[in-house]
């Protein structure tokens, strides 16, 4: 009798996860079930480019149910909770789906209430959000009518998704303004609650370079505690005011909603504690967990979970055949960041080794160039054709400058 498995989340990690188990295991072997709320996948580092009018909403989303492979079963629900004791996932309609192995793959969302004010007055006219698409929708809108003013680019909390986005934010808005011929009556901020412009020191260093060649300011240790959209005010825990004509937010991210309803799965933000190399959840032994849902030290990015895939889906079937599992997965991240005048910088880094100068296959590491830029705009065909398919991709290998 064929073993279940169960996908919690028809994102990228769900999706690429099934994909690859089903062109290893046919479904006699192992039934494979995915479960997510709608039916919409989106297509997230797109999202950075809506506001700016670089790509269509409409091209960036497609069904969940036709990324996945014949013979996976997709289940368009609200998940309930999980009762890790009865290994049951119980969903809105009073169903429940056993499992014999559980991934969660919910990812994180966004928490705009748990900022006071944020979704008062001004939200979605004055204080917006590009990490969703409504909200990237009416940003473009809201920067072809700025004319000029305070525009400020404030991360609440972390960890978020993808890490760099805000920065990126930054750098096209100081390009786009410039197209416009409004940059020099705009004053540009990032504010974030790190004491530098990101996690990762060494990449920090060469960021924080090219916010200033730019005349980007920067808020460090800026903790945003209410918005103030009336008003126009950011006002952090420490009494700092930050004046905004336009607020561009990253709001508090927390897990899934039902990871608090399900006892024992998750911390108290919502995510899922795992073993950072094997990717098992600590709640239980046939538990796992991938992508932003986890609570790893490494980054909520596309490129994270890619590399997880590979470890997660042969410990998958080591588990379910009673084979010891793999310590294989190292933190692996690389990210693209657009730094305007179609040009990227490109950053690569696990959880020992620190973003170096180099070059990771041909393109150039720390250093901004076209071709950067060029290969994180091919990403989007091959996201859709390759990876979410779980064909082979061919990985470049990392040479650090001496």
């Amino acid at each position: 009798m064929a073993k279940r498995l169960v996908i919690l989340g028809g994102g990228t990690g769900g999706t690429l996860l099934a994909n690859r188990l089903r062109r290893h295991l046919d479904a006699d072997e192992l039934q494979i079930d995915v479960v997510d709320r709608d039916d919409r996948h989106v297509y997230q580092p797109g999202l950075l480019f809506v506001p700016f009018g670089l790509a269509d909403p409409d091209e960036i989303v497609r069904p969940r149910r036709r990324q996945l492979r014949k013979d996976v079963t997709f289940h368009e629900r609200e998940i309930a909770s999980v009762s890790l004791a009865e290994q049951l996932v119980n969903l809105d309609d009073g169903s429940s789906l056993p499992y014999d192995a559980l991934v969660v793959a919910t990812g994180a969302r966004l928490l705009p209430e748990e900022t006071e004010g944020m979704l008062e007055a001004g939200w979605n006219e004055s204080v917006f959000t590009f990490y969703d698409l409504r909200g990237a929708t009416g940003l473009c809108d809201a920067l072809e009518r700025f004319d000029g003013g305070r525009l400020v680019v404030d991360i609440v909390d972390m960890p978020i998704k993808c890490p760099v986005a805000p920065i990126e934010f930054v750098f096209l808005a100081d390009w786009f303004l410039r197209e416009r011929g409004i940059r020099d009556r705009t004053q540009l901020t990032l504010a974030t609650p790190l004491d530098g412009c990101f996690t990762k020191p060494i990449a920090s260093k060469h960021l924080t370079h090219l916010l200033d060649e730019k005349g980007i300011d920067v808020a460090v240790e800026f903790s945003a505690g209410q918005v103030d959209g009336a008003q126009g005010r950011l006002v952090s825990y420490d009494g700092r005011e930050l004046p905004f004509d336009l607020l561009v937010a990253v709001p508090l991210h927390g897990g899934a909603a039902y990871v608090d309803r399900s006892q024992g799965l998750g911390d108290a933000l919502g995510f899922v504690p795992t073993d950072p190399k094997t990717l098992q959840a600590d709640a239980a032994e046939n538990v796992f967990a991938i992508g932003d849902a986890t609570d790893l030290p490494t980054s909520k990015a596309g490129s994270v979970t890619h590399f997880e895939g590979d470890v997660l889906s042969e410990n998958l079937e080591r588990f379910l055949t009673g084979r010891e599992l793999v310590p294989r997965f190292d933190g692996h991240a690389n990210c693209f960041i657009e730094t305007g005048h179609k040009k990227a910088l490109l950053i690569d880094f696990d959880y020992v080794h620190e973003p170096m100068p180099g070059r990771f296959g041909p393109l150039p590491l720390l250093r901004e160039s076209r071709l950067n830029h060029l290969a994180k705009l091919a990403f989007q065909p091959i996201y859709w054709h390759a990876l979410l398919p779980a064909r082979p991709l061919p990985m470049p290998v990392r040479k650090v400058a001496a």
